[in-house]
């Protein structure tokens, strides 16, 4: 697997990837690579001729009192594990490359990034969706692959996607998940045994809201269930607890189209999200 750090040396390397008619996936990620993201590298396997990962900790996704200095750094280990998984180039620029002097354009998506963490967090999906675009500009990929657990960040990356007619097929994968339930995320490496315990209430509380929605109880009071359900398990401050229209993330009070029960809420210094669906009735 080649390491690329540069946007002229990337650009050769893919053009060489492409020389045989090849096609390209690309899995864009921060780092701290788990299991979730080696389902996202093998996906992409089945979609594309060779596989591109990008590992960059971007630093316009996070607020000023959040954790971009405490994010976990370790490419070494990182590359070693898309390389085990047949992953082709790592595109593992820093910062200076990525956004250069005079750098002065952000890409803004309205309507899908507006709520839910992009209410709780101002301009994290601005940062999100301009680093994405760079990457499908630098990259140029035939299809991107990101995971469903940040449902919200893929529905902003879509309708990114279909809005500037990027022609990139936009695949979301299922949450990855632990054996108990927890989704898989770097930022869980934060929690104490203690608080990773006590997270096992926010898939819990989802899945029992869930059912409880499909069986036609008010969706009102499943979702306070589920807040009170993540209060007791020492959730807080809980950011949101939702049902939302699973495309435009509008929030609904029965689904009656396709949805998504949505939930971001802090356990000691580590804020989590997670999703799942409901069905339509």
């Amino acid at each position: 697997m080649q390491i690329v750090r540069t946007v002229d040396a990337l650009r050769e390397a893919v053009d060489k990837l492409r020389a045989d008619g090849g096609t390209i996936a690309l899995v864009p990620t921060m780092g701290a690579l788990h299991a979730g993201h080696m389902a996202l590298i093998e996906e992409a396997r089945l979609h594309a001729t060779h596989v591109v990962a990008s590992i960059f900790v971007n630093p316009t996704q996070f607020g000023p009192n959040e954790d971009l200095d405490a994010y976990p750094r370790r490419e070494a280990a990182d590359a070693a594990l898309l390389q085990k998984h047949g992953c082709a180039l790592l595109w593992a620029p820093d910062v200076a490359e990525m956004y250069p002097a005079g750098f002065a354009t952000t890409v803004s998506v309205k309507g899908v990034s507006e709520g839910l963490c992009g209410a709780a967090r101002p301009g994290h999906f601005d940062g999100v969706s301009t680093v994405v675009a760079k990457l499908f500009g630098q990259v140029r990929p035939d299809v991107a692959l990101f995971g469903e657990k940040d449902f919200q960040q893929l529905a902003v990356i879509r309708r990114m996607a279909a809005d500037l007619d990027l022609g990139i097929e936009i695949v979301g994968l299922p949450t990855q998940r632990d054996d108990d339930g927890l989704a898989l995320s770097s930022r869980n490496a934060y929690l104490t045994d203690e608080e990773r315990a006590a997270a096992r209430a926010l898939p819990r509380a989802l899945g029992e809201a869930a059912a409880a929605i499909e069986r036609g109880e008010p969706a009102a009071d499943a979702l306070e269930a589920a807040r009170r359900r993540l209060a007791e398990a020492g959730f807080d401050p809980i950011d949101y607890v939702a049902l939302c229209d699973a495309e435009s993330l509008e929030p609904v009070d029965s689904p009656d189209r396709e949805s998504r029960l949505l939930a971001a809420a802090r356990i000691g210094r580590t804020r989590l999200i997670d999703n799942i669906r409901v069905a339509p009735r």
